[in-house]
């Protein structure tokens, strides 16, 4: 990791790591907790996370590079970034809807719809994880989106592959969770799931303000709009979303890249290269 991050730094690029603990984390199917507990099934506990943060954050430190950790997971994981970045530490951190919005009890169905890796924690991390979005410890909301084949998540939970569908959904999960109850504003959520995220990232062209003569890579999107998530109806060839049956508010309408519609009035335009 200290090699990648010096190699990194030369070209002024970040480093993005998975961080979780091969050994901690070894035949976890949950969050370990009291609701693993109760399920009898195996763990992975907050330190499996925060362990190898822990471990990037100093080297980050060291070598003067720039990290960026995906997924954040843990209010544990939270204070260290927040602490990282106290001490002026070049890091940037990135939350997923699901880890906004659901917790590790939903695994008491043992529908293997809810095995993610980072696995879902407690309703004291989602409020962590809140936070942090709110005061910018955690700079974006990226998606982790995973789809899987129906016959493979349809296996016994601690089988499963991890992952869950989370691009169609995660605009009206943020603003569900977060504006609809008046904890961020709208502005402040264009801004996690689109300026920051293009700036961290540099892509020129993303995230910035509407110009006249710049290429017209827009997302328009109704915020007041209800809707209840159909899986059946979801652009993706999977289905295997945790927010299916959902009501959420905030819906997207169109997208555009470069002038040309990706989704047109909440439909995907196929046949766009």
């Amino acid at each position: 990791m200290r090699r990648a991050l010096e190699y990194a730094k030369a070209f002024d690029a970040i480093v993005a790591n998975h961080a979780e603990d091969g050994g901690l984390a070894e035949g976890g199917a949950m969050n370990e907790g009291e609701v693993s507990g109760l399920l009898g099934l195996p763990g992975i506990p907050d330190e499996a996370e925060e362990l190898v943060i822990a471990r990037d954050l100093a080297l980050t430190r060291l070598t003067g590079s720039r990290l960026h950790v995906p997924h954040v997971s843990t209010a544990g994981s939270v204070e260290l970034i927040r602490a990282a970045k106290a001490q002026g530490i070049r890091v940037t951190a990135e939350v997923t809807p699901h880890h906004l919005s659901l917790t590790d009890t939903l695994v008491a169905s043992f529908d293997a719809v809810y095995k993610v890796a980072p696995p879902l924690r407690t309703r004291a991390d989602v409020d962590a994880l809140h936070a942090a979005l709110i005061d910018g410890t955690i700079d974006c909301v990226a998606t982790d989106h995973a789809p899987h084949a129906r016959e493979d998540k349809e296996r016994e939970f601690d089988k499963a592959p991890p992952g869950m569908l989370g691009l169609e959904t995660a605009l009206g999960v943020v603003l569900t969770e977060l504006v609809a109850t008046g904890r961020m504003t709208l502005p402040d959520v264009v801004g996690r799931m689109s300026t920051t995220p293009a700036r961290i990232r540099g892509l020129e062209g993303h995230g910035g303000p509407i110009a006249s003569g710049a290429p017209a890579t827009l997302v328009v999107f109704d915020p007041e709009a209800r809707w209840t998530v159909d899986a059946s109806r979801l652009a993706s060839l999977s289905d295997n979303t945790p927010f299916a049956g959902r009501a959420l508010q905030g819906k997207v309408v169109h997208t555009l890249l470069r002038g040309t519609f990706t989704v047109k009035d909440g439909e995907v335009v196929h046949g766009q290269g």
